[in-house]
């Protein structure tokens, strides 16, 4: 780092503690709240025995990370839940099958926890003892029966009144989304400095627009919006943000906050910045008697409530060869990819138009009831559908299939006949940036939001019928000149991958549950019909943006 980008992300003087340093003994203040300590002589000596044999088990499995080998206990547990799940399915299920399979999962640098919340933005959260302060189930906790809060609620008075410390030179901040120039700010930041792919080549690419959709939904507490600068020049170098959500879990409606964008400059990260700016946000979230969060990241975190992965439907296909985003297969060629990616010019469904503000209750009605399909939900009220079909569908007329700023697409179809509303879909644009295009050139991608559906003829009719709405969605994505449309697998969506022409990513997304303990959900991973499995994605019915 020069002198200058230095002096610009960085107090000046003498070397700066880390927030371990500022936050002496490990991580004092949440150890404190999060798992009260054990009262000397208290413990049985059956329950010292049990520990000691449990580090043993944990000493094993560093041995063998060390060796860089995958611990055979480990494999032989993955290897037998996936033939419990697949059954017939997939009968040539093998140990040599899943260390592929663990690897491709960087499940190394997992059980090593070597990543944290926001990948490369965090590393640090995996290396020292963090998560183990916090209430979430941990790694070594037998798998959950039941429901509920892993810490009571507290009184106001009993929450800590005060910011938690900084390092010397650094300051909080309050981020005004409403304000351009801060607005401004929070997406140079993470453009610059937020979520990369593996290999570094994309990072994604926010607007102004984007943020105001996404951090600004009914009811949204502008504390919880929170950043952190030099004191000396106000530079912003990190973010988190926290906004409402109300959350069904299986049958628990929670009131939570939905943690994302956490972010700290690339050249801060020594600092430790990521688990005080975590601790901050819950801190203000509580003050405001929010005791849950759910958050999602790309890496392994203790402990996932459920797993899924990303599929991507090329659509400019000549574009995303030229960038890298794709390749053409060995004994392809491309004018055979351009035919197999070929989108439809006319759409499947009669009735189908633009989602429009008098169509608000209608939509509501068909999510609720669509939603019961899946156990992890949002609730809403209209209000907030308002909010996320409407309110980033941009300024003026529609050119090349889009307007001046959009960032939302929400359709219905209404038949045409009783004019009632069937369906709806929806979906946002979020570009990545190629990181090392000389000209900065963008991948604009299209991700699935919400959809739902009145049809009631069974699993195969509902199959048909989303197939058909996702099949409009391309139609619009591809005259909007999107060059990739994004999918995960949650929801229903795992049935039409194959079928329209889906390729499966090498990336994963991992759900969390802050403060709340359930038997995983039904993920990437089926589970066994017998343990009520109803398919791949089916335990998931929120989108993280």
């Amino acid at each position: 780092m020069s002198s200058a980008e230095a002096a610009e992300v960085g107090p000046s003087g003498s070397k700066q503690p880390t927030v371990e340093e500022v936050h002496s003994e490990g991580e004092s203040g949440s150890e404190s709240d999060a798992a009260p300590a054990e009262e000397p002589g208290k413990a049985t000596g059956k329950a010292k025995k049990k520990k000691k044999k449990k580090k043993s088990k944990a000493a094993k499995l560093l041995a063998a990370l060390k060796g860089n080998e995958l611990p055979d206990e480990v494999v032989t547990v993955v290897t037998n839940e996936v033939k419990a799940a697949q059954e017939k399915d997939n009968p040539n299920v093998n140990d040599e099958e899943v260390k592929k399979a663990l690897k491709a999962l960087q499940v190394m640098e997992m059980l090593q926890g070597k990543t944290g919340l926001g990948g490369k933005n965090a590393k640090d959260l995996g290396e020292h003892k963090f998560w183990r302060t916090q209430p979430v189930p941990q790694l070594d906790d037998e798998a959950s029966t039941e429901e509920g809060a892993i810490e009571p609620n507290k009184p106001r008075e009993e929450i800590r009144q005060d910011p938690y410390p900084l390092p010397s030179g650094y300051e909080w901040s309050t981020v005004d989304i409403e304000e351009p120039a801060q607005a401004k700010e929070v997406y140079e930041l993470l453009t610059a400095n937020y979520v990369e792919d593996h290999d570094a080549a994309f990072r994604f690419r926010y607007s102004a627009e984007f943020f105001a959709w996404a951090l600004q939904p009914p009811g949204y507490h502008k504390d919880w919006l929170i950043g952190v600068r030099v004191s000396s020049n106000k530079k912003l170098i990190a973010f988190i943000a926290g906004v409402p959500l109300k959350l069904r879990v299986r049958q628990n409606i929670l009131d939570t906050s939905e943690i994302n964008f956490l972010c700290v400059h690339k050249k801060l990260r020594s600092k430790r910045l990521a688990p005080v700016l975590i601790k901050e946000v819950t801190r203000r979230c509580n003050l405001r008697g929010i005791f849950q969060a759910i958050y999602t990241a790309g890496v392994f975190l203790p402990t996932p409530v459920s797993t899924a992965r990303y599929y991507h439907r090329i659509i400019q296909v000549q574009k995303l060869v030229d960038v890298g985003f794709t390749h053409v297969p060995r004994g392809s060629t491309m004018a055979r990819m351009l035919r197999q990616n070929a989108v439809p010019d006319d759409f499947v469904l009669t009735g189908l138009r633009e989602m429009e503000e008098g169509d608000i209750k209608n939509v509501l009605a068909l999510y609720e009831k669509y939603m019961q399909r899946f156990q992890l939900t949002p609730v809403m009220n209209e209000a907030e559908m308002k909010h996320h079909m409407l309110s980033g569908r941009g300024v003026g007329e529609h050119k090349d299939g889009r307007r001046e700023g959009q960032v939302v697409w929400a359709y219905v179809v209404e038949n045409p006949e009783t004019k009632a509303i069937t369906d709806f879909f929806s979906f946002y644009s979020l570009p990545s940036t190629i990181t090392n295009s000389p000209t900065g050139e963008v991948v604009d991608a299209a991700y699935l939001f919400y959809y739902a559906t009145d049809e009631s003829g069974g699993e195969p009719a509902v199959k048909a019928r989303v197939q058909a709405l996702i099949t409009d969605a391309l139609v619009l994505a591809n005259k909007a000149k999107f060059d990739v449309f994004n999918a995960l697998t949650l929801m229903d969506n795992f049935p039409f991958l194959k079928e329209l022409n889906f390729g499966q990513g090498d990336g994963y997304l991992h759900y969390y549950l802050y403060n709340w303990r359930t038997p995983r959900l039904e993920g990437y991973v089926p589970q066994p019909v017998n343990e009520g499995g109803k398919g791949i994605g089916r335990g998931i019915g929120v989108v993280m943006l």
